[in-house]
């Protein structure tokens, strides 16, 4: 067998489709099925069931793709070894952000990075936290920035720095008055929240959920940006609450409505997150020490009440 076949195999483990995997892969979809009935004719075993709709693995298959799965990781390892060797960081390296961090992060460390390391093809993507976690377990990337825990066993996270909360207030808001905010006096449905699929939301949720009240609202609005938000919230519509970078660049007239919270302030915990095989580790590395470098003097609070990116139940 080869790791080519067994490449082949994982793909078709993962689409459920010979035609799909087969793009994915780079190849035609007839050597794409070659390679793998040639694997199944030496192993002498079905890794597939081909007569379900969508293609299904075998009983046997299963134990075959979870073993591919540590052979093509250790074969990359090889590959690795000699670059760390060489003392060589370059090559492709696929990076995740989440949307509320894109932004911010993003235009602070690429062009050091870019300038750092010119032989590195960075790929960067922006992805909500589930499609990391998703794309990190199944290879597709290499690395990502998001908001954590995760509390994922197959993860590992380093964190980079801690992010307060700060409040975006109208001048007719209850809370406008005041220099600093309790975190008992908010109440979630008061709040112009990110849409679903945003941690951020759901970190704000959870730092509000003991005080959520049902109350007959005359709307409710959610929105893709902090952008949207921080208009709606200057014209009087409700508070919302943003990331501590996320104000930095606002014009001087709407800092008078930032407030912050009383200490310790609830924050988001903001880390490097990649897969447990640990590949591509002085790639990783080059990054982690870029955005350290980076953020240092930007953002640099410890005394903070973190708040999980995960929705509570």
């Amino acid at each position: 067998m080869t790791i080519t076949q067994l490449k082949y195999t994982l793909a078709v483990a993962e689409y459920k489709n010979f035609t799909v995997a087969a793009e994915h892969c780079f190849v035609t979809q007839p050597t794409l099925s070659m390679q793998i009935q040639k694997l199944e004719d030496e192993l002498d075993a079905k890794i597939f069931n081909r007569s379900k709709k969508p293609i299904e693995l075998t009983e046997v298959g299963k134990k075959i793709i979870e073993q591919a799965k540590v052979i093509v990781d250790e074969s990359n390892r090889i590959i690795d070894i000699v670059h760390q060797q060489k003392g060589y960081v370059g090559g492709e390296f696929k990076l995740g952000i989440i949307p509320t961090i894109m932004p911010t992060l993003l235009p602070m460390f690429l062009k050091t990075f870019n300038r750092n390391y010119p032989k590195v093809q960075l790929i960067i993507e922006e992805l909500t936290t589930e499609e990391i976690v998703r794309k990190l377990t199944d290879g597709h990337i290499d690395a990502a920035l998001a908001a954590t825990p995760l509390e994922n066993e197959a993860i590992k996270e380093r964190v980079l720095y801690y992010e307060p909360f700060v409040g975006l207030v109208p001048e007719e808001h209850k809370l406008f008055s005041q220099n600093k905010i309790k975190v008992d006096e908010l109440e979630v449905d008061d709040i112009l929240l990110l849409e679903d699929g945003h941690c951020f939301k759901d970190s704000v949720i959870n730092l509000c959920r003991t005080n959520k009240k049902n109350r007959n609202l005359q709307f409710q609005l959610e929105s893709g940006s902090f952008d949207t938000l921080i208009k709606l919230s200057k014209d009087g519509l409700g508070m919302t609450l943003l990331p501590y970078l996320n104000t930095l660049d606002l014009h001087e007239e709407d800092k008078k409505h930032l407030r912050e919270f009383e200490t310790p302030p609830p924050a988001r915990e903001v880390s490097l997150l990649y897969h447990k095989s640990q590949l591509k580790m002085q790639l990783i590395e080059a990054l982690k020490s870029t955005i350290d470098s980076v953020v240092r003097g930007a953002i640099a609070f410890s005394d903070v009440e973190i708040i999980s990116p995960l929705q509570k139940k």
